[in-house]
């Protein structure tokens, strides 16, 4: 019984100690995370300090004290030393197409970064005039790359002002040429389009190529009439269809009184080739009762002077007609049987 108390003190104190390691290990843990932050924090620093990367896809321009010592480009080519070497402005600088990590001078270099992926320059519709005085609505894009770094920096500076140059020079080229021609020629000639984008795009890249950029393409979205003109567009398309179907309505009467009057001759050329055919079958047929009646005058005249009475009568003769007969004649002895 008085070993109990002495008992439940000496757990009590290992409790205690465990719970002390415990936070002793915790508190460890907490300072080697703390050194592992500030040790990649002070590596970050030191790198950043001392280095800067350049990867696949950009392009550099690398200065001290404000001006060019070295560029990083996708390939050195002899077109981008030639430009550099000709300008006095970047003489002596550096030109590599390594790409990677490079050492710098803390404080003293400074790195400006370019893409070398293709960027689109684009822009709304906008109005247009033809040869023939009407108004279009030309909507076009310009897909375009920074070529030459050094010259890009120095002389347009970033992508949004290198843009509003070729807003400007192209619209104004592509209105000069557009100008050439009549409308429906850019709606529908799709040789001069193409022709006419060629041009434009050799001699935007005359212009282009002083600020470091290249026009890869230069094409045309949408080329439309204003919303203003389309209900001219449609009242002219509506006459015009009009004109070509009264056109068509009179040709076709113009045909159909042709073949009426075809056929209507035709008609009276039968009806008088059937008519003539009749007469002379008509002739031939009295001819032939003449020369019958001939024979039979010669065989019997009295006979046939009666029977050419009986046919008067019966011409003369209509329904409800009276006749008065003289009974002396042979008529009426023939009918009344007088002697």
């Amino acid at each position: 019984m008085n070993d109990s108390p002495n008992f439940d003190y000496i757990n009590g104190n290992d409790g205690q100690k465990s719970n002390n390691n415990r936070f002793a290990y915790k508190s460890g843990l907490v300072k080697v995370g703390t050194v592992i932050i500030l040790a990649v924090i002070l590596i970050s620093l030191v790198t950043n300090l001392f280095f800067y990367q350049v990867d696949e896809r950009e392009q550099a321009v690398v200065k001290q004290f404000n001006r060019v010592v070295k560029i990083v480009v996708d390939e050195k080519t002899d077109e981008i030393v030639n430009a550099i070497e000709s300008n006095p402005q970047f003489a002596g600088i550096e030109i590599t197409d390594r790409k990677g990590l490079h050492f710098k001078i803390p404080f003293i270099t400074s790195v400006e970064k370019f893409t070398s992926m293709l960027l689109i320059y684009d822009t709304n519709a906008r109005e247009v005039v033809t040869k023939d005085k009407k108004k279009l609505m030309l909507d076009n894009y310009a897909v375009w790359k920074i070529s030459n770094p050094a010259l890009f920096y120095s002389s347009v500076g970033n992508e949004s002002s290198a843009n509003t140059r070729l807003d400007d020079f192209i619209y104004s080229k592509l209105n000069e040429e557009i100008g050439k021609v009549e409308a429906h020629v850019v709606i529908s000639d799709k040789n001069f389009v193409t022709d006419m984008l060629k041009r434009v795009k050799e001699v935007t890249n005359e212009y282009v190529t002083n600020y470091g950029m290249e026009v890869i393409d230069v094409r045309i979205k949408r080329t439309d009439y204003p919303e203003d003109n389309y209900n001219n567009i449609f009242n002219r398309m509506k006459t015009e269809r009009e004109r070509v179907a009264k056109q068509y309505r009179s040709e076709g009467q113009e045909e159909a009184q042709k073949i009426r009057s075809e056929a209507d001759r035709e008609a009276t050329i039968i009806e008088a080739q059937a008519y003539e055919e009749a007469e002379k079958i008509k002739g031939e047929g009295d001819a032939e009762a003449l020369r019958i009646y001939a024979e039979a005058y010669n065989k019997d005249p009295e006979f046939y002077a009666f029977w050419r009475t009986l046919q008067a009568y019966k011409n003369a003769l209509k329904d409800k007609t009276k006749i008065i007969i003289d009974p002396d004649s042979e008529f009426a002895k023939y009918l009344f049987d007088i002697d």
